[in-house]
């Protein structure tokens, strides 16, 4: 099961993201702000309030927002 273990923000919608089997990377999510939920990530001063959730193991954003962690790894294996 992959898990994000850490997170950072980098730059504008860029996050560096490490997981529980060692991969880490940058994770541009600008593409992927769309959706009622995923909107509110477009203002850059909200979108920098991301936490690493103990219990869902991924980035969350207080509105609810997440994505699921295997997607995010996906992405970060692709940019590596």
């Amino acid at each position: 099961m992959i898990r994000v273990t850490d997170a950072r923000h980098v730059r504008d919608f860029v996050v560096w993201v490490q997981f529980n089997d060692g991969t880490n990377g940058e994770v541009d999510l600008s593409d992927e702000l769309y959706g009622q939920v995923f909107e509110p990530l477009q203002d850059p001063d909200f979108f920098v309030k991301f936490k690493v959730d103990p219990e869902v193991h991924t980035l969350t954003w207080p509105n609810g927002a997440d994505f699921a962690p295997e997607f995010l790894h996906h992405k970060a294996a692709v940019a590596a």
